[in-house]
């Protein structure tokens, strides 16, 4: 199947599963996987260890990193895990990879901040959620992928993305 893919890029606020979806994802269709917190500058990881807010700013340099790793993967597939929060960062991540495909991983606010509050050894804090769900463009039709409801346990909607991706939701 991973012949058929271009890169997947796994997106939501923090707490909505990104890493634990998008790497048993890349293991199901048997692609490379990339954690996208993993190409932070340490500049970043620190201003939100803080409890700062990344700004457009912050984010460019880490977008451009996470398009070359999809750029990379053109014809044979990958999934990276990146909020993807804004329709400007989906755009620039495109311009890198034009055939990527979104899976959006929609959490109710009271699932993340559950969800949130038991993690432990992130630099993300549960008191940043509401910047993030601010920020947050959802994904419109037109921007080839998937929303899914990301409550259920991980093999359920991994399952469910990759029917949905085989199925031709592309």
């Amino acid at each position: 199947m991973a012949e058929l893919l271009g890169p997947i890029v796994v997106m939501g606020v923090s707490g909505a599963g990104k890493s634990t979806i998008g790497a048993r994802l890349a293991q199901t269709l048997g692609v490379d996987y990339a954690e996208g917190d993993d190409f932070h500058p340490a500049a970043n990881v620190a201003k939100m260890a803080a409890g700062i807010p990344l700004d457009d700013t912050d984010r460019a340099p880490w977008l451009d990193i996470i398009g070359a790793w999809l750029a990379d993967r053109h014809g044979r597939g990958g999934v990276v895990s990146c909020s993807a929060l804004k329709r400007a960062y989906r755009d620039r991540l495109r311009a890198a990879a034009p055939d990527l495909f979104l899976v959006y991983l929609d959490v109710p606010r009271t699932e993340l901040e559950r969800r949130l509050t038991t993690r432990s050894g992130h630099f993300m804090h549960v008191q940043m959620l509401d910047s993030q769900l601010a920020a947050l463009e959802p994904p419109t039709p037109d921007e080839h992928g998937l929303t899914i409801d990301a409550r259920g346990d991980a093999e359920t909607v991994v399952k469910e993305i990759a029917e949905a991706w085989s199925a031709g939701a592309r």
